[in-house]
């Protein structure tokens, strides 16, 4: 049969692909991009086409998903057949002695440990896990020395409810927390995914209501409890299929001197400052890394933290803030949104807004988390690197693309500084995180106040010249580009028709130096001006958003609920929904939450994207 996987590089998808090579199928395989597994793929003689393309499919019998690829794909629009990845799994289970390890936390080290210990007893062993481990792939078959049957261990994964498909022989279930809100509406509908499972199993392995073993205790002792756990599983399974404790004993250790990648993972140790990697990304996986890090942490514990999807940040928001207890800083990374289109109240700025309602709540003994918002994964990197002192540990959490920063962690160069020329900074954004960025004010004419210009329709509008032509500010239909005949950038004279001027924007680059006005400037009663503009209160930057083609971002926002909506020490004004004001306790990371919430807000309401008006936010 020919057998093609859409999205073959996944971890689920390549150790599958191996699953059904292994069983005379001719396998085939397509990825966006190539990667270390794709190479790997066609190592093991499996064809990876780069891209998508109908193509790929023309005289396939079956082709393979995961709900991450949309109906409207087109390879499978042109597909004859086409299966999800859980239900092609279950069905290999299902025709083989096998162990399917399931649950919300630990599977894939409880997977392996379970392969890789009886593979250390001698059994023929294949597996397909969602994770390597060092040299140990995701899938693959070793040779035993004992006369047994070979065995299949795989890591059974309940996300899509195919879970419910399996009838294993010994099925392994480390635990069960509400997860997968995406699919699953309620936790009743996630237990009943598993306890389907359970009752089509010949035998099951609870991992929480396993007895301690004392010849396994010294083995052991040495692990975090949590992995204990995961280990004792394994045992018992080894235990099950007739192996003795003491051989057990014997082959354990070795098998739990690793764990997979990304499980508490050392990516880098130098001059005392950690950096640990973990998949954690569901509130008691965190929770649980934090401790393991506050446990090695000599200095202060920064964790970078990227939330896995919108769905399962709306659906356990309460849960998280309590998650980074330990933490001396936290740095939330826009969130991994994987298929999933946004959602309402499940952006990483949502996550923040409740941290820091927590924070502010707490007595003033309690000890919490300084929370910041970052507008990147590697933003959040710069500044830990910047920020690293000797005894600090740099934890970085999450299952999306922050296991990017693997690269400039390996690399360890701190990254560039960059210099910003500002006005009088009235407008602009500064992000509290060290990012490197340098704000230089304008000198020379170029930074003489707007207002001595006297320009009617521009009065009460604060900041240098420089600012304006920057951000072509302006007021009542009218841009300041409009009385512009040219500007000095870094020494060179640049007509005004060679600034790429649009409503509140620039294509300068560089710093403003000089201008030159028309000569025909307007005329007109100032005051009348000034009489009509709203008086804006203390702690505001002016208008956030740009008003966007035929409407005001102002009505906008109001009608998307957003007057009086608060982050930190940043609200929205009572008055005008298009000012943020700031008191004295207000944050950098409170103002870009508060905007990211707002614009959300009015995509979703209206199918709008507003663009922000204050220089500096994303």
């Amino acid at each position: 049969m020919k057998v093609h996987l859409i999205g073959i590089g996944g971890v689920g998808m390549a150790g599958l692909a191996v699953l059904l090579k292994a069983r005379g199928h001719d396998v085939s395989g397509c990825d966006l991009a190539p990667s270390l597994r794709t190479a790997w793929l066609e190592s093991q003689g499996i064809a990876v086409y780069c891209g998508h393309d109908p193509a790929h499919v023309r005289g396939v019998d079956l082709v393979v998903v995961t709900p991450a690829v949309p109906a409207n794909h087109p390879e499978i629009v042109a597909a004859e057949r086409v299966v999800s990845r859980g239900e092609t799994l279950a069905r290999i289970v299902g025709d083989c002695d096998s162990v399917a390890v399931c649950g919300s936390h630990g599977k894939t080290t409880t997977a392996t440990f379970t392969a890789r210990l009886l593979i250390a007893l001698g059994e023929s062993v294949e597996w397909a896990i969602g994770g390597e481990t060092g040299d140990f792939p995701v899938a693959g078959c070793v040779d035993g020395k004992t006369s047994r049957a070979r065995v299949l261990v795989v890591e059974a994964d309940e996300s899509d409810g195919t879970l419910a498909l399996y009838h294993a022989k010994t099925l392994v279930v480390t635990n069960c927390e509400y997860d997968h809100p995406d699919h699953f509406r309620t936790f009743a509908d996630y237990l009943a995914c598993y306890e389907a499972a359970k009752r089509q199993a010949a035998d099951v392995v609870e991992s929480e209501s396993l007895a301690p073993v004392a010849e396994l205790d010294a083995v052991l002792s040495a692990l975090a409890p949590h992995n204990r756990a995961n280990a004792r599983a394994a045992a018992e399974v080894a235990l099950r299929r007739g192996h003795s404790i003491s051989a057990i004993t014997a082959a354990l250790r070795g098998v739990v001197s690793k764990l997979p990648d990304r499980r508490f993972q050392i990516l880098r140790s130098e001059d005392g400052m950690t950096v640990v990697t973990d998949y954690a990304h569901h509130p008691t996986e965190m929770a649980c890394a934090v401790g393991m890090a506050r446990e090695i942490c000599r200095g202060r514990l920064r964790v970078l933290f990227q939330p896995h999807r919108y769905s399962r940040t709306k659906a356990l928001l309460k849960d998280f803030p309590a998650a980074f207890d330990g933490a001396d800083e936290v740095v939330l990374c826009p969130t991994y949104a994987a298929f999933e289109p946004p959602v309402e109240g499940g952006d990483a700025a949502d996550l923040y807004a409740a941290c820091r309602r927590l924070s502010g709540n707490r007595a003033p003994e309690c000890v919490t988390p300084r929370f910041y918002l970052a507008r990147s994964c590697e933003e959040a990197w710069w500044h830990a690197r910047r920020t690293m002192r000797e005894g600090d540990v740099t934890l970085i959490l999450g299952a999306g693309d922050i296991i990017a920063l693997s690269k400039p962690v390996a690399s360890w160069e701190l990254p560039p500084e960059r210099r910003i020329w500002i006005g009088a900074g009235t407008n602009t954004w500064r992000s509290d995180l060290e990012t490197g960025e340098e704000y230089v004010t304008v000198k020379g004419r170029a930074g003489m106040k707007g207002s001595l210009l006297g320009i009617p329709w521009m009065a009460g509008i604060p900041g240098t010249v420089g600012g304006w032509i920057k951000m072509n500010a302006g007021a009542f239909g009218h841009s300041f580009s409009e009385v512009l005949k040219r500007v000095k950038v870094d020494g060179r004279w640049l007509d005004a028709s060679e600034c790429g001027f649009g409503y509140r924007r620039s294509s300068i680059e560089g710093e403003i130096q000089d201008f030159e006005l028309v000569d025909d400037l307007p005329r007109g009663d100032a005051a009348e001006y000034l009489a009509r503009r709203a008086k804006f209160p203390s702690g505001t930057k002016g208008s956030v958003f740009k008003n966007p083609p035929g409407d005001h971002a102002g009505r906008l926002l109001e009608a998307a609920g957003c007057k009086g909506m608060r982050v930190g020490g940043a609200r929205v004004w009572e008055s005008h929904a298009n000012v943020i004001v700031c008191d004295s306790s207000a944050t950098a990371s409170d103002f870009l939450a508060l905007v990211e919430i707002m614009k959300r807000r009015v995509r979703l309401r209206f199918g709008i994207a507003l663009e922000p008006e204050v220089c500096g936010l994303p």
